[in-house]
């Protein structure tokens, strides 16, 4: 049984990462890609591989809406068929695959699988990510797979522990209210709401003496790993925000099976690059690759895991990735070509 469910929409990058009259070459889900902005502002996304010599489309250029091999000179159109040969013989009959690709909420979303099924409604709301204040959107490369990513995130609890430099929450977790909800859409919400509660240290002084917050941190989950946190943070006695309401995508989409691209917003500066850098790449790789190595091998829940109640979220996330996987490899149809 596949790993990847496919019949799902995927990032694949943040727009701004797509040259504007270049190629964005980026390995999804264990297959190298080529991605670039088509004429009419739309996008196309094609197999970097040229059938005659294998060597990587995107090492060549883009001619209009196609892109020419840098190695013999074939293009290639957005429809994946070869459309031009520079020598005077007719154009070969070869095909390089393609996937759906769509524009949405400042990012590029794809469907691995079954064309007919890619419907863009099913494409998860983040439209905060344009329609807020003016955010850096970025992505990195984590050396970890993504369900071990997905579990980090979904279990907040461990920003007690992990994230006590950066933005530790002051033990305010641990007399919270921890709740977990599916939506209409399939969102599964991970929820932590703390009634007078000490204050993070980074906000002690915006407060006077005495006074304690009222804290929300809900993480909604779609699959297979398309993460928005919502945090606020506000005087427990006047209800006043302390900060403005926050909202940040986590969304992960595999590389390989060991590795993982991790998509992120931030605030503008250098500050705030660097804190996001520290969190995901100083805190959190070090004990999720610690936590998938732990294993040794060995498959998730065959190592029966320990459950905590804090854990229902990241555990109903995994069951529902199971029923997804089972239910793809009972229908082959849906496979793609």
């Amino acid at each position: 049984m596949s790993d990847y469910v496919r019949n799902l929409w995927y990032m694949a990058a943040w727009e701004n990462e797509v040259p504007d009259d270049g190629v964005l070459a980026r390995r999804l889900l264990d297959a190298p890609w080529a991605i670039y902005r088509l004429g009419d502002g739309s996008y196309a996304m094609l197999a970097d591989r040229c059938p005659h010599r294998f060597v990587p489309l995107s090492r060549g250029k883009r001619v209009r809406d196609m892109l020419q091999c840098g190695y013999h000179g074939l293009g290639f159109g957005a429809d994946g068929r070869c459309a031009h040969t520079p020598f005077a013989t007719a154009v070969p009959d070869a095909q390089v695959a393609t996937r759906p690709i769509v524009a949405r909420h400042g990012a590029l979303w794809f469907w691995p699988g079954d064309a007919e099924l890619a419907d863009p409604a099913l494409i998860p709301d983040f439209s905060f990510v344009t329609d807020g204040a003016e955010v850096v959107c970025e992505s990195l490369l984590m050396d970890a797979g993504y369900q071990f990513i997905t579990d980090n995130l979904m279990d907040l609890s461990h920003a007690e522990f992990l994230h006590v430099e950066t933005f530790g929450v002051n033990g305010s977790l641990f007399g919270g209210k921890h709740s977990v909800e599916t939506d209409d859409t399939g969102g599964i919400w991970n929820k932590w709401d703390m009634v007078d509660a000490k204050a993070p240290e980074w906000a002690k002084p915006m407060l006077p003496p005495g006074t304690n917050t009222d804290q929300k941190m809900h993480i909604r989950w779609h699959a297979p790993a398309s993460m928005a946190l919502f945090i606020e943070l506000t005087r427990d006695d006047t209800g006043q925000p302390l900060v403005p309401p926050m909202a940040n995508p986590h969304i992960i989409t595999p590389a390989t099976a060991t590795t993982s691209h991790y998509f992120y917003t931030r605030e503008p500066g250098d500050a705030a690059k660097a804190m996001a850098l520290k969190v995901f790449l100083e805190e959190d790789e070090p004990m999720i690759q610690a936590a998938e190595a732990g294993l040794d091998g060995q498959e998730f829940w065959a190592a029966r895991p320990l459950i905590l109640a804090s854990d229902a979220g990241a555990v109903r996330v995994r069951r529902r990735m199971m029923q997804l996987r089972k239910r793809e490899a009972a229908e082959p149809a849906l496979q793609p070509a």
